[in-house]
C-alpha cells in the first residue's frame, strides 16, 4: 500500500483555509512522482468551486502572492516558513486560436469537474489528482495504469494542439524510463511540421530536463526517432545507419552506440555523485557527430574495415550547430565542443602521455577539464556491449593519475609569465608583447619552467 502523500505543514494550512469555500486538489508532477515512489518536488493545487478573487483573498495571509494572470487563474504563494513556492490555480478550459505554444485562449471555469479539468493535461500520468482531505486518488483518464505499464499516453486529442508536448514526451520517457503509446506516436508524427512554431527557449527547456534528469536517456532518442521528430535534429538523425566495424563495435550503428553510451554515462559513479552537469550529457550525445562524414572502408590491421579517421575533430563544428539548434546557452559551446574534439586523447595511437601532452590537453579542454573528459571516455568505452575493454579503462586511469600528479585534473594551466614581467625588465608596451607571452606559455607547457622565478629566468634568456 502506498504511503500517504506527504504535504508540508504550511501548505496543509493553506489547503484548510481554501477548503472553506472551494475544492482543492493536488495535481500534476507532485502526484505523479509520489505514485512512482519518488519524493514529490512540486506541489501544485487546483481549486474548483470558487472564483479568482476569493482564492486570492484566502491565500494572502500565508505569504507573498504573485498573480501570474487572471486569464490563467494562477497564483504563486511563497510560504512564510520555508520560502517554498506553491502554485494555486483554477480549473480552466483551453482552445487553440493561433500557432505556437502560446496560441491558446484560456478561460478559468470553477465549475469544471475533475475529469474535465484533467482532460487539458498532456499525458494521463500527469492528469491524476489527489484529494488532500479524503486521501482519494482521482484518476479519470487511467494514469495509474499507465504508470504501472509504464507508458506515456496522451490524455486527449488536444495533445496535438501544442507541439511542445512531443518534446515533453522525449524528456519524460528518458526521465522515467517509459515507452510512448502507439497512438501517441502516431499523433506526434502527424504534427511533426509544427516544430517550427516552437521558440528556442522552450526547446532548450525540454532538452535541459533531458540532460539533467534522465535515468535512461536513450529512451528520449527513441521517442525522437519513432515520432519522426529526429529530422529536426539532423546531427542526431545522421547517426542512424552510419556503420561501425563489428570487431570494435558489435552493438551496431553509431546511433545505437550513442544510445548505449548515454545510458552508460548515467550508470557511472561519477555521474551519480555529480550535479548531473548537462555539459557531460550533451558531450556524450555529440561525441560521434563527426562519424557520418568521415566513415569509410579502408584497410586496417590486415583487413578491410569501417574506419572514421578524424571524426573527433570533425564533430566540433557540428556540435556547435546542434547546440544552436537547441537554443542552448552559449556557455555550453566551448566545453561541449572541447570534450567532443578530444574524446580520443587516451587512445593508444595518440601522443604519449608526457607532462607536456597533459598540460596541452588541459589547456585545450578549458573550461571543461580532464576529469570531465575521463567521464566521457568511460561512457564511450562502456557503450559497446557485449564488448568490454579493461585496457581502455586502464589508459583512462593513467591519464587521470598523470593529470592529478600535475594538479591539472580539474584545472587548466595558467600563464606564469605575464605582461608585468616584461615591464619590470624595462620593456615598453608594444604589439610584440603578444608574441613573447605566447612563446613563454608554450615553453611553460613544454616544461621549461614551473614557477615565477623560473619564468623570469627563461624570459631574460629569451629576450637576449
Amino acid at each position: 500500500m502506498i504511503p500517504e502523500l506527504p504535504i508540508p505543514d504550511e501548505l496543509r494550512a493553506m489547503l484548510d483555509t481554501v477548503r472553506r469555500s472551494g475544492r482543492p486538489r493536488l495535481v500534476g508532477g507532485g502526484v505523479r512522482d509520489w505514485l512512482l515512489g519518488l519524493p514529490p518536488q512540486d506541489f501544485d493545487v487546483e481549486v474548483g468551486g470558487l472564483d479568482f478573487e476569493k482564492l486570492r483573498r484566502a491565500l494572502t495571509p500565508f505569504g507573498a502572492t504573485d498573480v501570474i494572470g487572471r486569464s490563467f487563474g494562477v497564483i504563486k504563494v511563497r510560504g512564510a516558513t520555508t520560502g517554498a513556492t506553491y502554485d494555486f490555480s483554477l480549473p480552466r478550459r483551453e482552445s487553440k486560436i493561433g500557432a505556437g505554444h502560446r496560441g491558446f485562449a484560456v478561460a478559468p471555469d470553477p465549475l469544471l469537474s475533475d475529469a474535465e479539468a484533467a482532460a487539458r493535461r498532456d499525458f494521463t500520468i500527469n492528469a491524476i489528482a489527489y484529494d488532500p482531505f479524503s486521501g482519494e486518488v482521482i484518476d479519470p483518464h487511467g494514469g495509474r495504469a499507465d504508470l504501472q505499464a509504464p507508458v506515456l499516453r496522451h490524455t486527449s486529442a488536444a495533445f496535438a494542439e501544442d507541439p511542445l508536448r512531443v518534446l515533453r514526451a522525449f524528456q519524460f520517457a528518458a526521465r522515467f524510463d517509459f515507452t510512448l503509446a502507439p497512438e501517441t506516436v502516431a499523433l506526434s508524427r502527424s504534427i511533426a511540421a509544427t516544430f517550427a512554431e516552437l521558440p528556442l527557449e522552450r526547446i532548450w527547456g525540454e532538452w535541459e530536463k533531458w540532460a539533467m534528469k534522465a535515468i535512461r536517456p536513450s529512451r528520449g532518442l527513441m521517442v525522437l526517432e519513432e515520432t519522426g521528430w529526429i529530422a529536426h535534429f539532423p546531427e542526431i538523425a545522421a547517426l542512424r545507419g552510419t556503420p561501425q566495424e563489428p570487431v570494435w563495435h558489435p552493438e551496431g550503428d553509431v546511433f545505437t552506440h550513442t544510445q548505449f553510451c548515454l545510458d552508460a554515462l548515467v550508470a557511472l559513479p561519477d555521474w551519480s555523485a555529480s550535479d548531473h552537469n548537462p555539459t557531460l550529457m550533451l558531450a556524450v550525445l555529440a561525441h560521434d557527430f563527426g562519424k557520418p562524414k568521415t566513415t569509410a572502408r579502408a584497410e586496417k590491421a590486415g583487413a578491410m574495415r569501417w574506419v572514421s579517421p578524424g571524426h573527433a575533430g570533425a564533430g566540433g563544428p557540428l556540435t556547435e550547430s546542434f547546440l544552436r539548434r537547441l537554443g542552448a546557452p552559449l556557455k555550453f559551446d566551448a566545453p561541449v565542443r572541447a570534450l567532443v574534439e578530444n574524446h580520443h586523447a587516451h587512445d593508444r595511437h595518440s601522443a604519449p602521455l608526457s607532462d607536456s601532452a597533459i598540460r596541452r590537453l588541459a589547456r585545450r579542454l578549458h573550461p571543461a577539464n580532464v576529469d570531465d573528459l575521463a567521464t566521457i571516455m568511460r561512457a564511450d568505452a562502456n557503450g559497446r556491449p557485449p564488448l568490454t575493454s579493461p585496457e581502455t579503462h586502464a589508459r583512462i586511469d593513467a591519464l587521470i593519475l598523470h593529470a592529478r600528479t600535475l594538479q591539472l585534473a580539474r584545472l587548466a594551466p595558467r600563464p606564469i609569465v605575464l605582461g608585468r614581467h616584461l615591464l619590470e625588465l624595462g620593456r615598453k608596451p608594444s604589439p610584440d608583447f603578444k608574441r613573447v607571452l605566447a612563446a613563454a606559455f608554450e615553453a611553460q607547457l613544454d616544461g621549461a619552467f614551473a614557477d615565477e622565478p623560473g619564468g623570469q629566468t627563461w624570459l631574460r634568456a629569451f629576450l637576449k
